[in-house]
Parts: structure tokens; C-alpha cells; sequence
């Protein structure tokens, strides 16, 4: 019970500081749109050239190990920024998108290692999910998440500390140990919540859409877009949530202190580093 109420007052830091910063939002849009782009730089030439329609050479591994590099840089570096952005916040500090991106700028080569080791995590995974079945796909499938779930504080220790992405990891690792409770429950909190939500939204649009179409069919396609629009807003929260909460995770990890009782200017007091 005591982990649930710790795991509460990090949750509503982090709601905290999006409602004080709402322009961190940005960033899982502007990461939204270079994911976009370098599907469409891969995705277009393969479809056209049907690459992989022979199975998969090294050649063509080759091509979707350079397509899971780029997809993970473009997520690490925006989520870079927006966790640097979030520390700047939880610093007192009163952070701009400029803020985040040179944050994210100033850590990049340490912070393409990491992708570069997360791409060829996400291949390997893939390929063992692609290959097995029953047991065998389950037990890569919880590999996936335990990956994740170790490697979720690196990008705030690579933007903290001078040190490579494999000792980012390893530290990662360590701070885990302290925070096992908290993560696993605020993760899991902010993964349910959003699931709920979305279903429900999702089921919402479809009947706003259905009885909107019985009226007019124009206004089944404004209905459409604008639940779309909801849909799309509650993705780029659940992106943004997830990031701070890393951040203030490990603001929790090194300094041990919670957010109970605080106001949103307060939080640089309430999370600070230890002396």
C-alpha cells in the first residue's frame, strides 16, 4: 500500500507538470511525424522493390536493421527532449521546446548508441516471435517487456550523467532495484489507464458515428474527425505522461523523495537531487 500511494504522488507530478507545460505535448507530435517520415523514406522503396519478397538476406537485414536504427532514434531523441524538458520543470525551471531539443542535441551521440542497442533488441525479439510458437513466443514476448521495462531510465541518466549508453543501461538497471514497486505499478497504471480510456472512446466514437450517420451522413464525417481528433490527443497524452514519469521516476530513484502534497511550482522543492 505504501508503494501505491508513492507510485500516486509520482503520477500526479507528472500530470502536474503537463498541465504546467503544456507545451511538452509537442514533442511526442513532432516524434509522431519523423516516425512518419522515415516510414515512408523505408517503406515506399521496399514496397516498390519488393525486397524482402524472396525472405530475408543479409542485404535485406541490413535495410530493416537501418530502419529500426532510424525509428528508435527519432523516439529516443524526442523522448530525450521531453524528459530533459521535464527535469528543467522539476528543476524550477520554466522549459521551452528549444530547451528540450538542445537538451536532446547536446546528449545525441550517447543517446544513438542506445538506439542502436534497442534496434538490434527489437530485431532480435522480432525475429524470435516471427520464428516460434505457444511457450517459446511468450517467453520472448515477456523478454520484450522486461527489456523495457530495465532499460526505462537510461535517457534521463544519459542526460544526468557523462557515461556511454552500456553504462547507462547497467545504472538503469541499478536504480531499478530501488524503484521496482513504483515502476511496475505506475507503468502498469499509465498502460491501463490509457487502454480504458481509448477503448472507451473508441467504443464512444463508434456509436457517435453510427447515430450521426442516421442524420446526416456529413455529420457522421464531422462526428469522425473530430473523435479521430480525440483519439489522436489521448495517444500524444499517454506518450507525454509516460515520458515525464520517467523523469520524475528517476528524480524519486536518486533523491528518494515523493511529491505528496504539492503544488506545481513546488516541485523543484519536492524533487530535488540529494546534497
Amino acid at each position: 500500500m505504501e508503494q501505491f500511494g508513492r507510485s500516486w504522488d509520482l503520477l500526479k507530478a507528472c500530470f502536474a507538470v503537463l498541465r504546467d507545460d503544456k507545451e511538452l505535448l509537442l514533442f511526442p507530435v513532432l516524434s509522431g511525424l519523423a516516425s512518419l517520415a522515415v516510414l515512408a523514406v523505408f517503406a515506399l522503396p521496399l514496397a516498390a522493390g519488393r525486397l524482402f519478397e524472396h525472405g530475408f538476406a543479409p542485404f535485406n537485414l541490413a535495410v530493416l536493421f537501418a530502419f529500426y536504427l532510424s525509428q528508435a532514434m527519432v523516439i529516443h531523441y524526442f523522448n530525450a527532449a521531453l524528459v530533459g524538458a521535464a527535469q528543467i520543470r522539476l528543476d524550477g525551471g520554466n522549459p521551452t521546446l528549444a530547451d528540450g531539443l538542445r537538451l536532446a542535441n547536446a546528449h545525441a551521440l550517447p543517446i544513438l548508441g542506445f538506439a542502436a542497442i534497442s534496434a538490434t533488441v527489437g530485431l532480435l525479439l522480432r525475429q524470435g516471435k516471427r520464428r516460434k510458437r505457444g511457450v517459446e513466443r511468450a517467453i520472448a514476448s515477456a523478454a520484450g517487456m522486461a527489456w523495457n521495462v530495465a532499460t526505462l531510465l537510461v535517457i534521463p541518466v544519459l542526460l544526468s550523467r557523462k557515461i556511454g549508453p552500456i553504462d547507462a543501461i547497467v545504472e538503469s538497471g541499478k536504480l531499478l532495484k530501488r524503484t521496482w514497486g513504483e515502476n511496475l505499478i505506475g507503468t502498469v497504471g499509465i498502460w491501463a489507464g490509457y487502454k480504458a480510456a481509448f477503448t472507451g472512446l473508441l467504443l464512444a466514437s463508434a456509436a457517435g458515428v453510427f447515430f450521426a450517420f442516421r442524420v446526416s451522413p456529413l455529420l457522421a464525417v464531422s462526428v469522425a474527425a473530430l473523435c479521430a481528433a480525440a483519439l489522436l490527443l489521448l495517444v500524444i497524452l499517454k506518450s507525454a505522461l509516460s515520458a515525464v514519469f520517467t523523469a520524475v521516476l528517476y528524480r524519486y530513484a536518486v533523491s528518494g523523495e515523493t511529491a505528496a502534497g504539492f503544488e506545481p511550482a513546488q516541485l523543484g522543492n519536492l524533487l530535488q537531487n540529494p546534497a
